[in-house]
């Protein structure tokens, strides 16, 4: 059995330690009743097993103790009455204020980590929506790095004029959601939200030359964020699904179909009912616009773009292996259990559990911060001159705000989902850590290089795709994926940018975490994982670290 570098320093390190180390049967091991042996090679076998994952429990340990704290934004002790934390579902007063009382609960039972506790929050009379699984952020993973050991920044504080710029983003996103994106270069729409979002004092988003552009806007923030059409390739190509090859056409709400307009929506969503429904058009489309985008991150399964990238990949063949995959090449073997299709398939799903495991220990234990949907009202009311929260006045004074004020007579958020917001709070976004984790492995088993064949681009109406001709790669598209998914949850209303931005890297804490072990754990050689971070940093994930590339 070969054995690569990191493998053997680990069995020599456990050899030392006092475990048995696999060999080649000797003559007094043949010589042993066949019972008697099999019990002796099983126990050296569990010894092994147990300093494996002792000594890669041990590493996230060091990593942990010399972290500091994770930092919040200070709004739920410095602002009134929780004006910056999240309260969807507990009682609030008619401008939407959540009772104190009931708020302090959530805070006991947070705290206490007790399920009787958490049974005891206080709902809103006629709720009929639940905190989606606060306890959730107490989980633990036996693999990888420990969600609490996570570390993002603090979201931006409600008053700041990076607040308030996200809030702006927003609005525009839910301004021009029927907007196609092939038009964002000619659609004069587009070219009002792009002069507003530059004349903040805290414009959201990628730039180009110090602007944000037509080409920019709502846009991730890596360099391939930039290159080729708005969407992903693995959001139009074909998915090789087992038997079947599936397009990836999906229904959508009609153009023009907005929720949660009236402040009265407004006010008892935020008590935890959905006062209507919608209903979605028959013809199934292609993602063309942001409101077809919105409505696929609305309905999609936890993974599910991840899992349908991984078998787009999976299908190109070995050429789109990445160089460290031992059977990329191989004269006489080809990977399947390890570094072949299920070995892919099961770490990619392993990196979304745990990347939202992470997103819920911030979303809970930390920052609480309110939904978009509750900042356009806190918006609201203060423009109405109902009470100052001191906001910043970009959040009120921006062309997207004045306009939705005309158009609605409130600039309260239109949302694309009937629901609004899900019930739990809005930093970071759990499609983010999903996004950021799960692309991670990818970019991890996969050649970031490899040329997408037969690049695509979907018609302005999404009735079809049609041929782009561009040279697009592989990992850039997995970037621009994740941003698809995080960014495409703004657009519908329901987080701003520094929840996908930050989830996203996140995810990739999470994913690195699990890679380091996973790194620890082939027979195979294995020269380690290479991956391209968002920041654009390169690393390398061997024998249970993660070093530079």
């Amino acid at each position: 059995m070969t054995i690569d570098a990191s493998r053997r320093s680990w069995l020599q390190m456990a050899g030392a330690a006092g475990v048995v180390a696999l060999a080649p049967k000797s003559t007094a091991a043949q010589s042993l009743d066949p019972a008697q042996f099999f019990n002796s090679a099983l126990g050296a076998r569990a010894s092994q097993v147990y300093a494996f994952r002792e000594n890669a429990a041990r590493v996230h340990l060091s990593q942990s103790a010399t972290m500091g704290p994770q930092l919040s934004n200070g709004d739920e002790v410095t602002l009134p009455d929780f004006a910056g934390s999240f309260s969807k579902t507990l009682p609030h007063n008619g401008i939407g204020e959540v009772d104190p009382a009931a708020y302090r609960a959530l805070l006991r039972a947070i705290g206490s980590g007790s399920m009787a506790d958490y049974n005891a929050i206080p709902l809103a009379s006629g709720a009929t929506m639940r905190l989606v699984s606060p306890m959730g952020a107490l989980a633990m993973d036996l693999h990888g790095l420990d969600a609490h050991a996570t570390r993002i920044r603090p979201p931006p504080a409600l008053r700041s004029a990076e607040a308030a710029g996200e809030l702006v983003e927003v609005y525009w996103q839910a301004l021009t959601r029927d907007v196609p994106f092939a038009d964002y270069g000619s659609d004069a729409l587009i070219g009002m939200a792009v002069n507003d979002l530059n004349a903040l004092r805290h414009p959201p988003g990628p730039r180009v030359d110090g602007r944000i552009t037509s080409g920019s806007i709502f846009r991730g923030e890596t360099p391939a964020d930039l290159r080729g059409p708005y969407i992903s390739q693995f959001l139009w190509q074909l998915v090789p699904f087992g038997p079947m090859v599936m397009p990836q056409r999906y229904r959508a709400f009609a153009a023009g179909t907005d929720f949660l307009v009236s402040d009265a929506d407004v006010l008892a969503n935020q008590n935890g009912r959905v006062p209507r429904s919608g209903t979605l058009e028959s013809n199934a489309r292609y993602i063309y616009n942001g409101r077809s985008l919105s409505e696929y991150v609305h309905t999609d399964f936890s993974y599910q773009a991840f899992l349908n990238a991984a078998l787009i990949c999976l299908g190109y063949g070995s050429g789109a292996l990445s160089a460290s995959n031992p059977y990329r090449g191989n004269p006489s073997q080809a990977g399947f259990v390890s570094f072949g299709g299920p070995d892919v398939l099961n770490i990619v799903a392993m990196a979304a559990r745990m990347g939202l495991n992470g997103a819920w220990y911030q979303k809970w234990q930390v920052h609480r911060k309110l939904r978009p949907e509750a900042m356009a009202a806190r918006a609201e009311v203060q423009r109405r001159g109902l009470r100052n929260y001191d906001l910043h006045s970009d959040a009120l004074a921006s062309d997207g705000a004045q306009r939705l004020v005309r158009r609605n007579g409130s600039q309260t958020l239109p949302m694309a989902f009937p629901e609004g917001a899900p019930p739990h709070p809005a930093y970071p976004a759990g499609h983010a850590a999903i996004a950021g984790a799960c692309v991670t492995v990818l970019k991890a088993f996969f050649n970031p290089d490899f040329v997408i064949p037969n690049s695509v681009v979907a018609k302005r109406d999404g009735s079809d795709l049609e041929p782009l001709g561009l040279e697009l790669r592989l990992g850039d598209e997995l970037d621009k994926l994740a941003a698809n998914i995080s960014i495409g949850r703004d657009t519908a209303g329901v987080h701003y940018r520094s929840d996908g931005i930050e989830g996203m890297r996140l995810g990739e804490q999470m994913a690195l975490g699990l890679l380091r072990d996973y790194s620890l754990s082939y027979a195979e050689y294995f020269s380690g994982f290479e991956v391209r971070l968002f920041d654009g940093a390169r690393v390398r994930v061997v024998g249970g670290a993660v070093q530079p590339a």
